[in-house]
């Protein structure tokens, strides 16, 4: 095969290092579906990430208060992320892996009751702003995870 190569195919790049380590090639980038508009999603990612990813820095708010949450500790301890997945409510999305179609609701009285993620426009919906600010202490409980999600 003649021509150009593709960025990891051996061109001295970390994913050519990568590639010849594992070799595999990554999979390609998809979308989930958060409150009705399209969110990137890199393979292997969390619905979590995807989101902070995409600028979405709070999808719910607290029962008690209304403070904004979204990730907190990343780990699954805190329930702050909890979100609904193809209609499996109260997952931790920290700790959902993002798969090619997943259809992700937010802020409705099963994952916690508040602010949507995303808004029609792809941009962020209540809750603290792109820049990460505001209050992001301790979770308030939640369900618990379900393992089978599909």
């Amino acid at each position: 095969m003649t021509g150009a190569a593709a960025p990891g195919d051996g061109d001295g790049t970390a994913a050519s290092r990568a590639h010849r380590l594992v070799r595999a090639r990554p999979e390609p980038a998809f979308e989930i579906t958060v409150d009705g508009a399209a969110v990137p999603v890199v393979p292997g990612q969390s619905i979590g990430a995807a989101l902070y990813g995409a600028g979405v820095r709070s999808w719910r708010t607290t029962r008690h208060g209304g403070r904004p949450r979204g990730l907190f500790c990343g780990i699954g301890v805190c329930f702050d992320c909890l979100v609904t997945v193809n209609g499996v409510p109260s997952l931790r999305a920290c700790q959902i892996e993002a798969r090619a179609g997943d259809r992700v609701t937010t802020g409705d009285d099963d994952t916690a009751g508040g602010a949507g993620a995303v808004g029609a426009d792809g941009g962020g919906g209540g809750g603290v702003g792109a820049d990460g600010g505001g209050d992001g202490g301790g979770g308030d409980g939640g369900g618990g995870e379900r393992e089978d999600r599909r």
